[in-house]
């Protein structure tokens, strides 16, 4: 944890890495027809699917995201055209990646994919889902639930959570983001956005604590 702790507790800070260890799905990566890199805030999400089409899992990426109010400001172009920009930089061929520019949450990211990947004659089996290490379940949730009949694999950007925080820089917000995504996982089942997933009772313990500590600038309607 070192110099990063600087406005939570030490107990915070636990019952966040157990909410962290939860996103993660933990699957083994393996080759897919198709890997879709889910836009959001975090670059890392493009960085993660160059390194797994340089490492050979798959043929072709489909960035998809256009903007949200905390994405607007650093990629005013849209997170999908962003992330296509920085996979070139890093050396994916250009033929190799599909433009999602529209979709503006995550059931939009599966299904306008689906649909563009559809429209180039590619009707995947199998897809490998690149995301922010804690948004995997989520991801992965919503996508069982409108694309079932394909196998899903979830990846991300290999990092420990201490690291992930120093990359945002900022240690509350990342508490925020965890716990907001945990509640979407949560929610979202109920009102038909995705599959369920059980919740560990030390991991719903350690959500409600960090909500009744006032980690709550994601929840949905905050």
């Amino acid at each position: 944890m070192g110099d990063i702790q600087q406005t939570i507790t030490e107990d915070q800070w636990r019952q966040t890495k157990l909410i962290w260890d939860y996103h993660l799905m933990g699957h083994e990566l393996r080759p897919a027809e198709v890997a879709i890199g889910l836009g959001s805030h975090d670059l890392g999400v493009a960085a993660a699917a160059a390194d797994l089409y340089h490492r050979g899992l798959f043929p072709t990426l489909v960035f998809t995201g256009g903007n949200s109010p905390t994405t607007r400001a650093r990629f005013p172009r849209g997170e999908a055209v962003h992330f296509r920009e920085h996979a070139l930089e890093l050396g994916v061929p250009d033929a190799a990646i599909l433009v999602e520019p529209a979709a503006a949450n995550t059931g939009q990211n599966i299904t306008l994919t689906r649909d563009l990947l559809a429209d180039a004659g590619i009707v995947p089996a199998t897809v490998l889902l690149v995301s922010k290490p804690y948004m995997e379940r989520r991801s992965f949730a919503t996508a069982r639930k409108l694309w079932p009949d394909v196998e899903i694999v979830c990846a991300s950007e290999p990092l420990e959570l201490d690291d992930y925080v120093k990359s945002i820089g900022d240690e509350r917000l990342v508490v925020d983001m965890l716990v907001g995504d945990l509640q979407r996982v949560i929610e979202y089942p109920r009102q038909g956005f995705a599959i369920d997933q059980d919740v560990p009772e030390d991991v719903h313990a350690a959500y409600e604590s960090l909500i009744g500590d006032g980690f709550t600038s994601r929840l949905i309607g905050a």
